[in-house]
């Protein structure tokens, strides 16, 4: 895909971490340089404010101020694509409204998660967001919601003009062919680091992910791979990083990202409360796993 073909919201998207400081504030000068990092790897665009950024545990304030430094760190053709996942609709067409007037160019929705809304819900929350003007792609994560954006509800939203794409979490990845089905011109996106071959098979054109903040290249030539369905080139590399995309599925994903930050130089860090550090074991795991990639020379 030439960048004359390419959405804002195709290719690689980092769903950024956030640093923060010893007293658990973030570090917005750290974040800056995380995006600047990225953007200088080849990586397509960052999406700020997701699950992985923590963005259950910000304020307001802070959310705005994590996409402002977005913005501020990205250059010309990078895409910053902010999570605007919130309890409310209206909370969640604020920060809809904050990415538009910082310049984003899209921006990422949950469904609405107070409760297990049911579809007249789901459609109405995605109104209030798109009506701020805004690409909007929705985020599919029924494992951490417990509302499940169906194919048949996806149909909906994007034949309402709701939506241009999904970010798919759900790790059935024969929804993907259902969705392409009901909804040929919506755009599938990759949701989980561990299902990259599979659903780049089934046709995504984006990859909202976690783990090129540790490995950037050879993240970057997996996705290459993966939606150009070469499979036999991109097995073996596929097989050698599955140990570590693996928990990008697992609730402890944020720490175990982070760790990898930090044992490649960068700076991951750790998190708010109540998230709490890797267990011996589980940091056991992930230390063996990333140091295997490190040491084979994987980047």
């Amino acid at each position: 895909m030439s960048d004359n073909q390419r959405k804002p919201w195709h290719g690689v998207i980092v769903a950024t971490s956030l640093q923060f400081d010893a007293d658990g504030e973030p570090d917005f000068a750290a974040y800056r340089e995380n995006v600047a990092w990225l953007a200088s790897q080849g990586l397509d665009g960052v999406a700020p404010n997701g699950s992985l950024g923590e963005y259950q545990t910000l304020s307001w304030e802070e959310r705005d101020t994590v996409v402002r430094t977005a913005r501020e760190a990205a250059p010309e053709g990078f895409t910053v694509m902010p999570g605007v996942g919130a309890y409310s609709g209206r909370e969640s067409r604020r920060h809809a409204q904050v990415a538009k007037d910082l310049g984003c160019d899209a921006v990422m929705a949950l469904p609405p998660n107070a409760y297990r809304a049911d579809e007249r819900a789901i459609l109405e929350h995605y109104e209030l967001i798109a009506g701020v003007g805004l690409p909007v792609t929705a985020y599919n994560n029924p494992i951490d919601t417990k509302v499940d954006l169906t194919p048949d509800i996806l149909a909906k939203l994007h034949a309402e003009g709701l939506i241009v794409g999904v970010k798919e979490f759900s790790g059935d990845v024969r929804r993907c062919y259902e969705i392409a089905e009901l909804a040929p011109g919506l755009d599938l996106m990759i949701g989980t680091d561990d299902t990259v071959l599979e659903v780049g098979i089934a046709g995504a054109v984006g990859w909202v992910a976690g783990y090129p903040q540790v490995f950037p290249q050879a993240c970057r030539e997996l996705f290459r791979l993966s939606v150009a369905r070469d499979v036999e080139a991109a097995l073996p590399l596929y097989r050698q990083l599955h140990p570590v995309l693996r928990w990008d599925s697992k609730t402890e994903f944020i720490q175990a990202i982070k760790l990898g930050q930090d044992m490649i130089g960068r700076n991951g860090g750790g998190c708010r409360p109540p998230r709490q550090p890797l267990t011996a074991e589980q940091e056991k795991v992930v230390r063996e796993a990333t140091q295997a990639l490190i040491d084979a020379g994987v980047s």
